[in-house]
C-alpha cells in the first residue's frame, strides 16, 4: 500500500531535508535525511521505520544537538507533525 509522502526542510541542523512516508495506519513506512551526520541517521531511520508516529514523537521530540536548540531527531519530529496535517 502507497503510503503519503512528505517532504520537510529541516532548521538548526545539518541535514538539510528529511522525506518522510506515512502509512494509513498511522506508522511511519520510510525515512530519508538529506545531509547531516550519515551513520547517524541511517541508525535513527532504521530504529523508527514501521513505528507509530506517535510513538516516534514522544520518544525524539525536543531532543538537542549541543548547543543547539534543536536535533535530527527532534526535526524529524516537527516533520512528522505537518506530514500528519498535510
Amino acid at each position: 500500500m502507497a503510503g503519503r509522502r512528505h517532504i520537510y526542510k529541516t532548521q538548526g541542523t545539518c541535514s538539510q531535508f528529511i522525506e518522510v512516508e506515512l502509512s494509513d495506519d498511522g506508522t511511519l513506512s520510510d525515512v530519508t535525511f538529506v545531509g547531516g551526520c550519515n551513520g547517524n541517521l541511517q541508525g535513527i531511520s532504521s530504529l523508527v521505520r514501521g513505528m507509530k508516529v506517535d510513538d516516534i514523537i514522544n520518544k525524539l521530540n525536543g531532543i538537542r544537538c549541543g548547543y543547539k536548540s534543536t536535533s535530527c531527531p527532534d526535526q524529524l519530529c516537527r516533520a512528522l507533525e505537518e506530514a500528519r496535517k498535510a
